[in-house]
C-alpha cells in the first residue's frame, strides 16, 4: 500500500479550502498526511521542506514547469512506483515563490496541473482529488469516468 507525505508551504486556515481537504482525507484508503512548513522567509521555508523530504522515498515536486498528466496516467505512474518497490512517496508543494531549484533537482518527478499558475492552497485540494482518484482507478471503482 502506498503511503503519501504531502509537504506543503503554509498553514491552510479554516475555510472552504481546510473543509475540502478533510473530506477528501476522510475518503482515503492510503495513509496521507499534510506536513505543513511556515518560514519566516521564502529561503527559510525552502530550507525547512528541504529537511522534510525522506532519502529513500521518491519525491515528487508540484511545479508549473512540470509533466501534465490525465487522471488514469497518473494513476499509472502511482502504481508503478508501488510495483517498483517504492511505496513512500512524498509531494512537494511550494508557497507563493514556488520551489527552489535544490527542490525541483532532487525530485524523482516534476508535475503539473496545466500550464497555468494555481494557488499553493489550492494545489492541496487538487492533489488530494488526485490521489483519491487514482485510489479509486487502481480500485477499479467506477468514480472516475473517461
Amino acid at each position: 500500500m502506498l503511503r503519501i507525505e504531502i509537504l506543503a508551504a503554509g498553514r491552510l486556515k479554516k475555510g472552504p479550502f481546510a473543509d475540502l481537504r478533510d473530506e477528501y482525507l476522510k475518503r482515503m484508503v492510503w495513509p496521507v498526511t499534510i506536513t505543513e512548513i511556515e518560514g519566516r522567509n521564502a529561503n527559510e521555508e525552502q530550507s525547512r521542506l528541504l529537511e522534510k523530504i525522506r532519502p529513500g522515498s521518491v519525491l515528487v515536486a508540484m511545479d508549473e514547469r512540470g509533466k501534465v498528466l490525465g487522471s488514469r496516467d497518473f494513476s499509472t505512474r502511482l502504481s508503478g512506483f508501488s510495483e517498483q518497490g517504492t511505496t513512500d512517496i512524498q509531494f512537494v508543494i511550494g508557497g507563493a515563490d514556488g520551489l527552489s531549484d535544490d527542490i525541483r533537482q532532487r525530485a524523482r518527478f516534476l508535475l503539473a496541473f496545466g500550464p497555468q499558475t494555481w494557488p499553493h492552497m489550492m494545489v492541496r485540494v487538487m492533489l488530494l482529488e488526485q490521489l483519491y482518484r487514482a485510489q479509486q482507478i487502481i480500485a477499479g471503482h467506477p468514480y472516475h469516468r473517461d
